[in-house]
């Protein structure tokens, strides 16, 4: 089986293509500035806003699988059409699509949401991976779209580089206590990536960690894993700063981890040992 990663040279993207690799399939994978640097994948260049790229890359690599885990942030080109382009070309190709989108698309009025919520984001981001979301699953029912929460692992995620850079005193900034998620450990991500896109699961699943912790307390845990001095990571309130976006969004994966086969661990256990 050959297992396509949009995105591959990121953060998930790293990990699912060495999961892929591991579990014995074919893997390729796409970049928009420059190859990763695992020698597990076929590297292709790929710009989503330009159909007739994404066109050219789905019929050469002919991949059963593909997985999107491409990131264009609120570049509404990149984040919000561009799913829905590699969705036509799947659908067009017989591949089987995850797309991977976020809390972001919840707006954190109701504070706890499943599956059957309604996006009702509050950001030019949270907007675009709404859109995607709902332009996938129209051009292709089959698909799955897999929401996710802060993603942490491997000491090199975006947070855990920051609690290390304020613990150092080498950036600025705090951590809010009033900023609220699921993280959700990067293994564990990918491998459920993976379980839905060799299941016979369709539409919207949800894959977050079971605990709900503000980015002070995550970052807290992080720093006791790695020996940091908990005391030099400074606090704030996100409701007091100019940063937009929800306060206490809590993804409800309950129901899609009945599915899978891997456990999708909460904050306090993956922090609980050494990266």
């Amino acid at each position: 089986m050959t297992v396509l990663v949009i995105g591959g040279s990121g953060f998930l993207g790293t990990e699912l293509i060495r999961q892929a690799a591991m579990a014995g399939h074919a893997t390729a994978a796409t970049y928009a500035t420059r190859p990763g640097t695992t020698s597990h994948a076929a590297w292709y260049p790929l710009d989503l806003r330009d159909p007739r790229r994404v066109d050219t890359v789905m019929a050469e690599v002919g991949a059963e699988i593909v997985v999107n885990a491409s990131s264009g942030k609120a570049d509404w080109a990149v984040t919000a059409q561009g799913p829905v382009r590699l969705a036509m070309a799947a659908a067009k190709y017989g591949s089987r699509l995850v797309h991977v989108s976020s809390d972001a698309v919840f707006s954190g009025a109701q504070v706890h949401y499943d599956e059957s919520c309604l996006p009702d984001p509050v950001t030019p981001y949270g907007a675009a991976k709404a859109a995607a979301e709902t332009g996938v699953l129209l051009v292709d029912p089959q698909a799955v779209v897999a929401r996710t929460s802060l993603i942490i692992g491997g000491g090199n995620s975006e947070h855990e580089r920051l609690v290390h850079q304020l613990a150092a005193g080498t950036r600025d900034g705090a951590l809010f206590t009033d900023d609220i998620r699921c993280p959700v450990h990067v293994a564990d991500l990918a491998a459920a990536l993976l379980d839905l896109a060799c299941s016979d699961a369709t539409g919207v699943h949800h894959l977050a960690g079971p605990d709900a912790v503000s980015r002070h307390e995550l970052g807290i845990l992080i720093a006791r894993r790695d020996g940091l001095d908990t005391s030099r990571l400074p606090t704030g309130l996100r409701a007091h700063s100019t940063l937009p976006g929800a306060l206490d969004v809590r993804l409800d994966s309950r129901a899609t981890q009945r599915k899978l086969r891997t456990t999708l661990r909460g904050a306090h256990q993956f922090c609980t040992t050494p990266t």
